[in-house]
């Protein structure tokens, strides 16, 4: 029930400050005042609550209702003649109008003759790429190659050590929790910085250069890893953990005997598959002074040498298919 009514407040707080930036907002100045901003969205959130409470009330069911189920059983009617199914088009629609206007999508610039006479030279170049900095980027691309191995390595085992100090069932109580909620919201924190500010970050404190780059994918592959191998740990059957318990173990001995068994294998795979996401990212945060191939690549872009930028980008897409396969056969194995 407090889902549901969460999720139509959000919903009708969406809707509601859409209509009044339509009807009373001119430009995008007007919004600048945060404080009036959330002051208003939580009227909207408020009023949104309200009308849904007098909803429930007169056994209208809406599109909180439906998706989280608070109602046992409705009678079979077509969406439209539903409340729920006009909510839910009316929300697509306004959201799809908004992502249009936000992002200025426009057919007249996509196909402007200019425009497109310039993405026309530039795949020119791609398709007929200049080979002779093929031995470069091979060395570039082994550069990219270890700077992702070496960060998947170093994340390991303090992923390792952290999912177990993330993971609800084993954090029980309330000093337990506590410590479980600062590392969640860290990890989370820190997963929410994509790799590629993480390299800006890097390449000021440690300088340009590949270690700058190893060391943005190494903490960016610690929160991502501690997440998945906790979600493991939490998913680990209660019959072991319980048997292990039954027989005076403490906390160390049943993590140790009981889960670790249990998630030994998915953590393989999940390290493998983050060795593979490594190697492609390690590509983009070249772009910022990270290192590698990207680096490379950007020298080019920023000189229209469109037959070069075409050679690496060849380069990557070999090496990050063969290493797909690769990560692809050794998860199948580990089944």
């Amino acid at each position: 029930m407090f889902r549901r009514t969460v999720f139509d407040s959000i919903l009708g707080a969406f809707l509601l400050s859409v209509l009044a930036i339509a009807l009373f907002v001119g430009s995008e100045e007007q919004l600048l005042n945060l404080t009036r901003d959330v002051l208003f969205v939580g009227g909207f959130f408020i009023l949104s609550a309200g009308i849904s409470w007098s909803l429930r009330a007169r056994g209208v069911v809406t599109l909180g209702d439906v998706l989280f189920k608070t109602v046992k059983s409705e009678e079979a009617r077509a969406w439209y003649k539903s409340f729920w199914g006009w909510q839910l088009v009316v929300s697509l629609i306004v959201a799809f109008m908004v992502a249009v206007i936000k992002t200025q999508f426009s057919f007249v610039e996509l196909f402007d003759y200019h425009g497109f006479g310039g993405a026309v030279r530039l795949f020119k170049g791609l398709f007929n790429p200049n080979w002779d900095v093929l031995p470069r980027a091979v060395l570039n691309i082994i550069e990219t190659i270890f700077m992702a191995f070496l960060a998947t390595a170093l994340a390991i085992p303090v992923a390792f050590v952290l999912s177990f100090f993330c993971a609800k069932n084993i954090m029980k109580g309330p000093a337990g929790y506590f410590v479980y909620l600062i590392l969640r919201t860290v990890l989370n924190v820190t997963r929410s910085i994509e790799a590629l500010i993480w390299a800006i970050i890097f390449s000021v404190w440690v300088g340009i250069g590949p270690f700058a780059g190893m060391l943005a994918l190494m903490i960016h592959s610690v929160a991502s890893l501690a997440k998945q191998y906790s979600e493991m740990v939490e998913s680990a059957e209660e019959g072991p953990i319980e048997a292990i318990e039954s027989t005076g173990a403490n906390k160390l001995q049943t993590i140790w005997y009981a889960i670790v068994p249990q998630v030994l294998l998915p953590y393989i795979s999940f390290t493998v598959y983050r060795w593979d996401i490594n190697v492609r990212m390690a590509t983009v945060i070249g772009l910022v002074g990270g290192g590698g191939i990207g680096t490379m690549l950007i020298q080019y872009q920023g000189q229209a040498m469109w037959r070069e930028v075409g050679c690496i980008i060849a380069v990557i897409a070999v090496v990050v298919w063969a290493l797909d396969q690769a990560s692809a056969y050794i998860r199948e194995a580990l089944k």
